[in-house]
């Protein structure tokens, strides 16, 4: 099974959560900059809001994937007030006709003195559990 790990962060939390996720499964976590340039089975794709929605860059990194590259999409991130980010996800990957694994995985993340020092190091193992269940 060929796997990929994109993440997009503005504080560095998601970032970590990548890296967990990315040791996990034997892969290298990658900035959303960093194309999928070869095809892959699952993208674990990392993000949260700001300002009540995806940043522009995950709306336009998902869009321009494409479902002879990419088999799934597999959800992540962390996040201060909102909750998940999946719904916003998967309304880009169906535009991009990129299927979405119903499954993710959301803690939350350090902002501006809320839940500070998260995620932390449960958050992290959570998430490497999380992708090796993902991969099986």
């Amino acid at each position: 099974m060929k796997i990929a790990v994109r993440y997009y962060t503005k504080t560095g939390n998601t970032k970590r959560l990548a890296e967990a996720i990315a040791e996990a499964v034997g892969v290298e976590a990658l900035p959303i900059s960093e194309p999928v340039g070869e095809p892959v089975d699952l993208l674990f794709l990392g993000n949260s809001y700001y300002a009540f929605s995806i940043d522009p860059e995950v709306r336009d990194f998902v869009r321009s994937l494409d479902r002879n590259t990419v088999g799934k999409i597999v959800n992540f991130g962390t996040a201060a007030m909102l909750n998940s980010t999946y719904r916003k996800v998967k309304a880009e990957a169906d535009r991009a006709g990129v299927p979405m694994d119903e499954r993710e995985f959301h803690c939350r993340g350090e902002f501006k003195g809320l839940h500070k020092g998260r995620p932390d190091a449960s958050d992290l193992k959570a998430a490497a559990e999380f992708a090796r269940k993902i991969v099986g």
